[in-house]
């Protein structure tokens, strides 16, 4: 069984890496319809449509290209590599529009920045 540590994972947004990342998390879910009928004797349900979303925490970095094009409001392409960023390697892929950011300080630590996404259309699995 294949496991990856996680300190190797990259985020990249309108094709730069976000720099200074501590963790990122991506959400997948799907959504379903009831399609039980009078005389059934179990609800059934349908599938319907599928979204994602994504939030990612980094170390403030005022210089980083990926980090300064994220703003609230833009939607731009993600890919989200747990296992790094080299040939083969796993990823998910997908547009998404950034919805929320968050800066964290204090005295004795340092500046850290949360955005979140919200995704739009299919989020893609496959390799780099």
């Amino acid at each position: 069984m294949a496991t990856f540590s996680g300190s190797a994972g990259v985020v990249k947004a309108g094709g730069n890496a976000i720099g200074e990342i501590r963790s990122f998390t991506v959400d997948q879910t799907g959504d379903t319809v009831e399609d039980t009928a009078m005389g059934d004797s179990s609800r059934s349900f349908k599938a319907t449509l599928n979204t994602f979303t994504a939030s990612i925490d980094a170390l403030f970095d005022e210089n980083d290209t990926a980090q300064i094009a994220m703003t609230i409001g833009t939607e731009l392409a993600f890919l989200f590599q747990p296992e790094g960023s080299g040939s083969g390697a796993y990823q998910l892929s997908g547009s998404g529009i950034v919805t929320g950011i968050s800066q964290t300080q204090s005295f004795d630590g340092l500046v850290e920045r949360s955005f979140t996404v919200q995704g739009t259309g299919a989020l893609t699995i496959g390799t780099v």
